[in-house]
């Protein structure tokens, strides 16, 4: 059994541009979650986060605008299928609105990933954005 979980999460006076940034550029990436990233803004290409715990492709990629990815947890039983991540960028006015599905997530982990998005992404995104210190929760 899998389980999809969609998010959406406002980011006041930010562009579209900055988030895409965040997640898609390997320094800020690592900056920001306090933890080893490999990605690049390729279509097709590997990437890794979370000094390795998650691992995929980028599947498609529409700059400022689309990432879709495949996404697969190291602590996943070898028999459980990719996941697919999905953020789709709108921007509001001044703000930035991120529209998350993560889809064939394995049940027994899914709500796991569905807090460890906010508390590894989207909350130390928005304390770095405000210029804040970023507080992290340890994995």
């Amino acid at each position: 059994m899998t389980k999809t979980i969609t998010q959406k999460v406002i980011f006041k006076n930010t562009p579209v541009k900055a988030l895409y940034e965040l997640y898609m550029d390997a320094k800020k990436h690592s900056l920001v979650t306090g933890a080893p990233a490999k990605i690049t803004a390729k279509e097709g290409s590997s990437y890794s986060a979370h000094d390795g715990y998650i691992k995929g492709k980028n599947l498609q990629l529409i700059k400022d605008k689309l990432i879709v990815q495949s996404w697969k947890g190291q602590d996943w039983d070898k028999n459980d299928l990719d996941s697919t991540f999905i953020i789709n960028f709108e921007q509001k006015g001044k703000d930035a609105v991120l529209h998350i599905t993560h889809a064939n997530l394995p049940v027994k982990h899914a709500d796991d990933i569905r807090k460890g998005w906010h508390d590894y992404y989207w909350k130390p995104w928005k304390q770095h954005l405000a210029g804040k210190k970023v507080i992290r929760k340890e994995m």
